[in-house]
């Protein structure tokens, strides 16, 4: 099934709030993203229906191991990508806006390509 970057970014930002404050409601996400409430409810109600995310009864949003393997995924292309473009001499602002959207177009065998080469072992 394909995931769409809007889902992809609203996995990433659980992860993110998740390792941030510990625990995670829709309205984190709301504050977070600057989206409307109306539309973090139904993002989250499609990542609940599709499997990537759980609500327990008090309303906190968990990760499964599906929506916790794409956060990651999505994480750490973000993180590699704004310091690989920081590096480049990229300003900060202008790397994390283009890394956002980078992470979701670039397929897995470029960025490992990438990666390898920036590590120093192409």
């Amino acid at each position: 099934m394909k995931i769409y970057e809007s889902a992809e970014n609203y996995l990433e930002t659980i992860l993110i709030l998740k390792r941030k404050n510990n625990t995670v409601r829709s309205i984190d996400i709301v504050n977070e993203l600057e989206y409307t409430k109306p539309s973090v409810s139904v993002a989250m109600k499609n990542l609940r229906e599709n499997g990537y995310i759980e609500m327990d009864d008090d309303g906190y949003i968990h990760l499964t191991g599906k929506g916790l393997r794409i956060a990651e995924k999505m994480y750490e292309r973000h993180r590699f990508l704004s310091d690989w473009l920081i590096t480049l001499g990229v300003e900060e602002k202008t790397a994390t806006e283009d890394a956002c959207r980078m992470e979701h177009v670039i397929s897995a065998e470029t960025f490992e390509a990438i990666k390898k080469h920036v590590k120093g072992q192409s």
